[in-house]
């Protein structure tokens, strides 16, 4: 029995002279999956990230921590351990999250309204939600 292509089935496995031999890996990869919509899983991801609102402070906590930033600002050339609780905006949506930060105060700039600690971290005072002396 005579099969349609006989007559080639034997034949070397044709070479170019001209173009070099793909890799397994450039082969591969014509047959990978194709992402048509790029970027669409990052965005759902970003989209179920979950944020915090900044929360409101009353008087009386207000107050506390008016009371607080007075001392520190008292002991400020002593530069004390402290340690602090704020508010970081977050960079990509609306709302943030509360970060705890310990370290050596620097200064409290009261014309800028920051606390700097001796790292260099530089916390806004009105996201500042609780400070405390280590």
């Amino acid at each position: 029995m005579r099969g349609k292509y006989d007559d080639i089935i034997d034949l070397p496995h044709p070479v170019s002279q001209t173009r070099p031999r793909m890799s397994m890996l450039d082969r591969a990869a014509q047959f990978s999956p194709f992402a048509a919509l790029t970027g669409y899983g990052d965005a759902i991801n970003e989209t179920g990230r979950w944020t915090e609102r900044k929360a409101e402070l009353s008087e009386e906590e207000k107050q506390e921590l008016d009371r607080s930033q007075q001392a520190l600002l008292e002991k400020g050339t002593q530069h004390p351990e402290i340690r602090i609780v704020f508010f970081c905006k977050d960079q990509k949506k609306q709302g943030g999250k509360y970060t705890e930060v310990c370290g050596r105060l620097k200064k409290i700039d009261a014309i800028e309204r920051v606390l700097i600690l001796m790292d260099g971290t530089r916390i806004a005072l009105e996201d500042i939600r609780e400070i405390a002396e280590q």
